[in-house]
Parts: structure tokens; C-alpha cells; sequence
């Protein structure tokens, strides 16, 4: 979600509207994933998004979105839905699984409000809000900022905030109402609900955001409510203790997701603990326990590297631009100190050096890509992509909008990213299979093509094993995506090897290279990094210079918004060695696939719109897969 003014989305935590009912009720009996046949091993991959939000959410339906979960469900198994603003929506093709996080903070409180009975509303702010949400998307979008800031100036009317029990009420209704939902479009083997909810943590605009995932069911998951992320005890502690409390009450499991770090303004991967203080073990460990992946791509931009902490790596920065104006809600500018503390990569770097202190790496964590789309619309498709919220859905002024929900000129437009997917390998397709795939971190992010991408890390891996079997091979002799290599199974002089394969998404663009990102702490504790392309296209015509390859070309006609498959490869594999490889220091591997150049979404718009776009406007990139991290460990 975005900034508007102060942006706080505690702002209508406490709505409590007596008129608004609901309840659970008309739901099918839950299917169980028992039926799923499984596979001996990961052979597929299954696409999903983590990250959707429905007219459940406060700010969602304020800016305008009238989709609900159900509609969000039918859209990402493939069927046709209208949009908020009328247009017919579908996937070209649908997702495997899906998660719909709604803000757990005031859940449904902007529609509730809208839809109250206007006669039983006797204060005269909340009446006026009412008609406002009522009156068209460009009022509501001003009666939701009025709405936010009140709050975070602890301004709410008093009808808003005198009736605690009404509220969890409703919230109680609306979350049951959500979970008969999830259950009936729950259909393991062909596609999976998960349950989930957005812990909307905020330091001021600092965006502390954690999407909270659950293994369960509706039986277990409706012992509880989302939890909010208001108040002075909202921290990261209050969610890890919610999560705590219901593993031992429902002998169930759940997982947090941070995510969006861009904008956290170096919060969200720091050295101490938050609030200050070194980090300590027990931190670290916790944090690594609750908190197995990161969202690495995402709508607000691309949180992989920044060139500012990565100078040597040409393909740093992607979807960067415009997110360096400051935090979430623009209420505090960006330095560059702060870039350390809010992308992956330093992160995973950091991860290393607490390690060296503490014993514990708090940022051993895999990556997922996401669409955080506040349409109920889970696209990640540059030609068929609706947008951040509904002001975003396909029109002729979006790419180029100025001004949007309040911010500075200049930073929601062309800026948003068609991102991004996740892709899990597992067993089969259920929410069991799905969770536990996302604990051993054996997934990877896309900013949206759906490329095929495997890595398994072993010590004996050679071009020979490059066969039909080598996926069996793999989980054999080798760990995959998300695990860890073991000095203890080093035979002498042995580096690590590194077998690793990239297909094309199927009606995508082809593969430019594969790259393996290196990050390590060195003997004197220096933390460093290096990036190695392992293999690429044409490689007779592309030897590198210095270390590094030439450019793959670019065949993209921004006039037809096309490209042509004439450069670049279908496939890439290969099996690299690490060549600087030292068996006394702790490192991670992670590999980075890139794709030839394509069109963008906005040049899609300027092709449907007939727009005239300035030169800044981003209109073609490389887009890109990121696995989870393959670490080395000298002391296991």
C-alpha cells in the first residue's frame, strides 16, 4: 500500500458500526489435502501470489476497489471477473495457489462504514465520511486520507473508537465470512486458498509491513482473529507472541513474510535490535524461525540491490526509480545510509555478520515475489497488468500520472513494477505442500515472466550430470534453493559445485544469462560480494572482457510494444564452480536470471492510449528471477 499525508494505517483500527453483520455460515465441508497424490520429490513448480488485497482491506476500498475475496479467488484460478472500473479481467493463464492478506488493522472498516445505514450515523464526521465513500472513487480516496490522518493525530470521532466490543464483533463476522470463502475455492490438487492477513506494522511511514501465512484450515485458523498492528505494543515481538500462541493452542502452523524493505528507510534489515541494542542470539534465532523468506519484488519497485551498495553490478537498481524519494508514506526523505538496512542482499550479507557475533544469522531467509495489487486482481503480466489500486486500473492517464493518493509529484506512475510471482517447488499442490516448501525456503521470486529455475548446491556435481536424471541427482547428492552445504561432507580440496537450470517462460521472452550472486565475510569480518555470469546465449559471439559479458541486444519496438526471439536462448544450464572458493569462510550463493529486453506496461499503454511518453518513462527492462540462497557453512 501507499502513502497518503501522514500515512498510518492504524488510522480506523476501531470502527465500530452496529449495522454491519455477518457471520459464518454456508461454507461446504473443508476439503483436506489427504487425496493429493505427491510426488517422491519437488518435480513441478507451482505459481502463486503471497500478497492480494480485497475490498476487505481499510485503504483498498477507500481508493476505490468493490472486488471481494471471492472475486479475487475465481480471477486467480482463471476465470473472467469485471474490474472495480467495469473492464473485463482475466488471467491468460491462472495461478496454482493463492493468498488474499487483507490489513488485519480496521479489516472491512471503510466498507462498513459505506455500506452502514446512513440514518443510524449520528456523528456528523462519520456521516460525512459515509457520503464521501459513496460519492465516487475520487471522494472516497479523500475521505479515507481524512479518515487515516484523524487517527494518527488521535482525532477519530468518539463513535468510532467508544465501542471496542462492537469491533472485534464485526472484525470476528468479516474474518469468519473471509474463511467460509478461502475453504469453498480451496480444492488441493488443482488449486490452493491459503489463509493470511498483512501485519501492517509502521514506524511513522516507515513501512515494517509482515504477511502472515497459515499451513491450517478453517478449523484451526478461526480460533483466532488477525492480529492488529496499532498501538504502542504493535511490534514485531506482539506478532511473533500471536504466532507462538497459536501453534501451541491449535497444534497448527503459520509463517511471516516481510515485506516491501525499499521503503522501510533501513529498518527492516537491521544490526541492532529494533529500538536499538546489539542483536542478540535469541533475537536473531526467533527472527529466523518466524520469519523463513523475504518479498524480493514487489508493485512499490524491487528490493534485490541497489546500485549505491553494489557499484560493480551493471543489473543492480532494477525498479528502483521513484522509491528513493523516501519512506512508504513519504513522511521521512531517503538517505543513502539507509539503503544498507533495505535490500536483500546486504541483508543477506548482514545475516553473516551478526552470525560472526552471535552465533545466529537472523536474515537466513529465501524470496518471494508478490503483487501487493489492492484491485483483488493478482496480475504480474506486463500486457495484462490492473494496477496498484483502482486509480491504476487500464486507462490512458496512469502511466503518466503526476500526482497520486496524495504524494509527491513524480512517484506513482510509470514507477510501479508489473511484479511480481512467486514459484515453489513441491511435491503437489496443497496448502501443506505450498507451507512447507516456503519453510525449507525452496522458492524463488520473478518480477513476472514464469521461468523454470532450479539450483541445487553440492561438492561432486559435474557437466555430466547434466542428464534426465539430474533433478534426482540433485536432491541426492546436493541441497536445493534454501539449504545449507555442509563442510562435513567436503571431500579435501573439493569446492562447492552448482548445477543450475533456467527455461524460458513458456510464451515469454528468452534467457539473456544466469548469474550467481556471491556474498561472504571475509577473514578480517568484511562482508563482500561478487557476481558471476555462469552461463548465457550465443556465447561464441559474447565472450566476456574483464569478467564481464556484452549485452545480449534488443530487439524491442517501443512503437508496437513487441519484441522478437531472435537473440537470447530457451534454455540455459550449466554446472559452476565456485572459483575463489575458501573453506574457512561462511558464504551464500543465489542465482539471478535475466530475460532478453521487453516492453513494459506502459509501453503497452502508450500503444492502446497513443500516449506521447518523455524520455524518463521506463519503457523497456530485463525482467528477472531471483532463487532463494544456497549457503556454506565451514562449522557444520
Amino acid at each position: 500500500m501507499q502513502g497518503l499525508g501522514k500515512w498510518a494505517l492504524a488510522g480506523c483500527a476501531t470502527i465500530a458500526l452496529t449495522a454491519c453483520g455477518g457471520g459464518f455460515g454456508g461454507a461446504e465441508q473443508p476439503k483436506t489435502d489427504a487425496a493429493v497424490e505427491l510426488a517422491e520429490f519437488p518435480e513441478r513448480v507451482y505459481w502463486g501470489d503471497a500478497h492480494l488485497h480485497t475490498s476487505n482491506s481499510v485503504d483498498a476500498f477507500g481508493f476505490g476497489v468493490r472486488l471481494d475475496p471471492e472475486q479475487a479467488l475465481r480471477f486467480a484460478r482463471g476465470e473472467e471477473v469485471t474490474s472495480t472500473l467495469g473492464i473485463k479481467a482475466r488471467l491468460a493463464r491462472p495461478l496454482d495457489w493463492l493468498v488474499i492478506t487483507d490489513h488485519s488493522d480496521a479489516l472491512g472498516g471503510t466498507k462498513a462504514l459505506a455500506e452502514a445505514p446512513r440514518i443510524l450515523i449520528r456523528d456528523p464526521v462519520m456521516k460525512r465520511w459515509h457520503d464521501m465513500l459513496n460519492a465516487g472513487p475520487e471522494q472516497s480516496l479523500r475521505a479515507t486520507a481524512e479518515l487515516i490522518d484523524a487517527r494518527a493525530r488521535n482525532d477519530l470521532p468518539k463513535g468510532m473508537t467508544d465501542d471496542p466490543e462492537t469491533q472485534n464483533k464485526r472484525t470476528r463476522s468479516i474474518w469468519n465470512d473471509h474463511i467460509a470463502t478461502v475453504e469453498r475455492y480451496n480444492e488441493p490438487g488443482k488449486f490452493t486458498a491459503m489463509l493470511g492477513f498483512e501485519f501492517t506494522l509502521m514506524n511513522g511511514g516507515r513501512n515494517l509491513h509482515r504477511n502472515v501465512i497459515f499451513r491450517d484450515g478453517g478449523d484451526k485458523v478461526k480460533t483466532v482473529v488477525p492480529l492488529g498492528a496499532w498501538g504502542a505494543s504493535a511490534s514485531t515481538d506482539s506478532l511473533w507472541n500471536y504466532m507462538d500462541a497459536y501453534e501451541k493452542g491449535t497444534g497448527g502452523r503459520v509463517l511471516a513474510i516481510p515485506h516491501n524493505s525499499n521503503l522501510s528507510n533501513g529498518l527492516m534489515f537491521e544490526m541492532t535490535q529494533p529500538g536499538g541494542g546489539a542483536m542478540t542470539a535469541a533475537h536473531a534465532r526467533r527472527r529466523a524461525l518466524r520469519e523463513p523468506l523475504v518479498e524480493i519484488t514487489q508493485i512499490k519497485g524491487d528490493s534485490e540491490a541497489h546500485p549505491f551498495l553494489s557499484p560493480n553490478d551493471e543489473f543492480a537498481g532494477y525498479g528502483v526509480a521513484g522509491w528513493e524519494l523516501g519512506d512508504l508514506a513519504m513522511a521521512e526523505g531517503k538517505q543513502s545510509s539507509m539503503f544498507a538496512g533495505e535490500y536483500v542482499r546486504e541483508a543477506l550479507k548482514r545475516g553473516l555478520a551478526i552470525e560472526a557475533k552471535t552465533g545466529v544469522n537472523p536474515y537466513k531467509f529465501g524470496v518471494i515475489g508478490a503483487t501487493d495489487s489492492h484491485t483483488a486482481l493478482a496480475t504480474g503480466d506486463e500486457d495484462n497488468w490492473f494496477g496498484k489500486h483502482t486509480g491504476n486500473e487500464p486507462g490512458a492517464t496512469r502511466a503518466l500520472s503526476a500526482q497520486n493518493l496524495g504524494t509527491r509529484q513524480g512517484r506513482f506512475g510509470w514507477h510501479y513494477l508489473a511484479s511480481g510471482y512467486a514459484g515453489v517447488w513441491a511435491r503437489g499442490n496443497s496448502r501443506a505442500e505450498i507451507f512447507d516448501a516456503m519453510l525449507r525456503k525452496e522458492v524463488y521470486a520473478t518480477t513476472g515472466p514464469r521461468m523454470t529455475v532450479r539450483v541445487f548446491g553440492g561438492w561432486d556435481f559435474d557437466p555430466r550430470d547434466l542428464d534426465r536424471n539430474w533433478v534426482r541427482k540433485g536432491y541426492r547428492r546436493g541441497v536445493p534453493m534454501g539449504g545449507t552445504l555442509l563442510a562435513s561432507k567436503q571431500a579435501r580440496g573439493e569446492r562447492p559445485s552448482f548445477v543450475i537450470s533456467a527455461l524460458k517462460d513458456p510464451v515469454g521472452a528468452n534467457l539473456d544469462r544466469i548469474q550467481v550472486v556471491k556474498g561472504w565475510i571475509d577473514r578480517s569480518g568484511a562482508t563482500r560480494e561478487k557476481v558471476f555470469d555462469v552461463v548465457w546465449s550465443d556465447p561464441a559471439k559474447r565472450s566476456p572482457v574483464n569478467g564481464k559479458v556484452s549485452a545480449v541486444g534488443d530487439t524491442v519496438d517501443v512503437a508496437k510494444a513487441s519484441y522478437a526471439n531472435t537473440i537470447g536462448a530457451p534454455q540455459l544450464a550449466t554446472v559452476w564452480r565456485d572459483p575463489e572458493f575458501d573453506p574457512a569462510v561462511k558464504a551464500f550463493y543465489y542465482v539471478r536470471v535475466l530475460e532478453i529486453p521487453t516492453p513494459t506496461w506502459v509501453a503497452f499503454d502508450a500503444l492502446r492510449y497513443k500516449l506521447k511518453l518523455p524520455p524518463e518513462v521506463r519503457v523497456k527492462a530485463q525482467e528477472r528471477a531471483y532463487t532463494s540462497p544456497i549457503w556454506y557453512d565451514p562449522a557444520a
